[in-house]
């Protein structure tokens, strides 16, 4: 665990290069990739979206793959597709862009509901069916996805059923006046992208991802995750309450949280540093709630103060 653990830092650390100011950022989007999850940032154009996967992906020595959302990309742009060979007399499969260890989706939100469908399928199931047979995608993998919520010109928003797929969805925000005047100052210099180092390699981030996997979870703990997951469906001021599905994310970011911070099990604490990034994109606030000017995170705050959590 050390080990692994040492790796991490020096990969934030190479991030830090490129991101200036958004420590908490990068971190949280570590924590996502160790907990195998996919990112969702929404974000308005310019503040290093692109930016931070590029970063990641050079510290990781990973395969990347970047794909620009337009209206006319198609599925099989993403997945890939057949193609028949006239001297080998059959069908040849054509990789599409999934097939890396790191997808970049810029701007998810640009193209047909149709094309999100074939990437949030990949995503889920971890392989691809072209005409009947199956390619397993690259182990590990990652999607990095970016939405802009300016502007509806061209946009088909993701829906709820499809943001549940993506583990966290982070918010990079504008830099300070001073992290953005030494942003300025390093770009005059150099691209800091070509300052980063790999650190580890694909099977390096395999191993620290089994390392994730082994974090010891209390029964305790898995009893106030459910309560919260619980008091999401039945608040009053919920619409659409936690699925399963991201039970099983909280769970998964909170190994991973507990990993990075050096344990090797999960505390509350754990839960709730990663709760409103994991939760918060799941949850459907009703009219009542709107009416009276409450956010998602101003109830999920609620929910927390009001859920306790049993002593081991």
């Amino acid at each position: 665990m050390d080990m692994g653990l040492k790796a991490a830092n020096m990969i934030i650390d190479e991030v830090k290069k490129v991101i200036i100011g958004k420590d908490d950022i990068i971190k949280k989007a570590l924590v996502c990739i160790l907990a195998k999850g996919h990112i969702l940032i929404d974000d308005i154009p310019g503040v290093g979206k692109t930016t931070l996967a590029v970063a990641f992906s050079k510290a990781m020595a990973l395969r990347q793959n970047r794909i620009q959302f337009t209206p006319d990309v198609m599925p099989s742009d993403v997945t890939g597709f057949s193609i028949y060979n006239k001297e080998k007399h059959k069908f040849e499969y054509k990789s599409g862009a999934v097939m890396c260890n790191m997808l970049l989706a810029d701007e998810i939100n640009r193209t047909s509901s149709k094309t999100q469908s074939a990437l949030l399928e990949a995503m889920e199931e971890n392989k691809v069916s072209i005409d009947g047979k199956v390619y397993p995608l690259p182990n590990p993998f990652t999607v990095i996805a970016t939405q802009n919520p300016v502007g509806s010109i061209g946009t088909q928003m993701l829906p709820e059923s499809q943001l549940d797929r993506f583990t966290i969805r982070l918010t990079m925000g504008y830099p300070s006046m001073e992290d953005e005047m030494n942003m300025l100052k390093g770009k005059h210099m150099r691209n800091p992208l070509d300052a980063v180092e790999p650190i580890i390699n694909d099977k390096g981030l395999l191993y620290m991802q089994s390392e994730v996997e082994k974090v010891f979870i209390h029964d305790n703990i898995y009893e106030y995750i459910t309560n919260i997951a619980a008091a999401t469906r039945t608040h009053p001021e919920i619409q659409l309450g936690v699925s399963p599905r991201g039970s099983v994310a909280l769970c998964n970011i909170a190994k991973a949280n507990a990993y990075l911070n050096g344990r090797n099990y999960v505390t509350p604490d754990d839960i709730r540093m990663v709760l409103m990034d994991t939760l918060s994109h799941r949850l459907i606030i009703n009219s009542k709630a709107r009416s009276i000017k409450k956010t998602v995170t101003d109830i999920l705050y609620d929910i927390v103060r009001n859920t306790t959590v049993k002593q081991q």
